[in-house]
């Protein structure tokens, strides 16, 4: 990937093989253009290496806690910080059985 070393953006080779700034203009005919032939704009890896939405995946490490939905004893959890940086993080929990989520302050 070659960036503008006018305005520092993303190159990429225009019909003739040149590589051309979209955003100044600026093109580099004496950079080799070979390693993006076949390149498209927005190309992604198969989709075995991606996880889709919507798939019911654990996320996050497990622990012993009591849901007070299903009384299920296993759940994952996450820490995120919802008040000031001086108090202690929020911990939200996920029924590995039910899916029921709720939460639990220090």
């Amino acid at each position: 990937m070659e960036f503008c070393p006018e305005c520092g953006s993303m190159m990429m080779p225009d019909e003739d093989g040149i590589l051309t700034c979209n955003s100044c203009g600026h093109s580099d005919a004496n950079t080799n253009t070979a390693d993006y032939e076949g390149i498209s704009i927005g190309e992604h890896e198969s989709e075995d290496t991606v996880k889709m939405l919507g798939e019911d995946v654990d996320l996050g490490p497990g622990v012993t806690e009591i849901c007070p939905k299903c009384g299920h004893d296993k759940a994952t959890y996450e820490l995120k910080q919802t008040r000031s940086a001086d108090e202690a993080p929020t911990r939200f929990f996920t029924c590995k059985k039910c899916k029921h989520k709720w939460r639990e302050y220090d």
